[in-house]
């Protein structure tokens, strides 16, 4: 029977142990770290729309705080879409194969959130509520269309 001290550096170990095997997300092994990447870069942008959403959701519209966080979406809308290459389709990512089974698929929904950032910047700058209301809808109706057919 083992003695009691003996077992005490595999009780401490064991915690660890189970919430790496608990862990539902595989690591980013790939040495550039696309998936990552392109993670970081979504998250970029919600941090712009999630605060405009909520300030018109609160009522408590303010031009110039939506027009900065328009203009912070607009610096990093780019950013995510070159981590999409054709080697990036490995765990941990959310994209589905449609990603890369059909690019020009893929670049229309890319294109019609671009737009719809457009559309998001010049409502910004019109300083009125109501085109900003209608343009972030437009926005999240774009994000919203493309991981229904590209994120799992």
């Amino acid at each position: 029977m083992p003695r009691p001290t003996a077992l005490r550096p595999l009780l401490l170990a064991l915690p660890a142990a189970l919430l790496l095997a608990c862990s539902s997300e595989p690591p980013d092994t790939h040495p550039d770290k696309p998936v990552t990447q392109r993670r970081d870069a979504f998250k970029a942008m919600l941090r712009s729309t999630e605060p405009m959403s909520t300030m018109l959701k609160d009522r408590r519209f303010d031009a110039d705080r939506f027009a900065s966080l328009a203009d912070q979406l607009a610096a990093v809308r780019e950013t995510p879409w070159k981590h999409f290459g054709a080697d990036t389709n490995y765990p941990p990512t959310k994209a589905r194969p449609a990603v890369w089974e059909k690019p020009d698929e893929f670049e229309r929904r890319r294109s019609e959130f671009i737009s719809a950032t457009d559309r998001l910047l010049a409502a910004a700058s019109a300083r009125s509520e109501a085109q900003a209301r209608s343009a972030l809808a437009a926005v999240q109706d774009s994000c919203k269309a493309c991981h229904n057919d590209f994120r799992r």
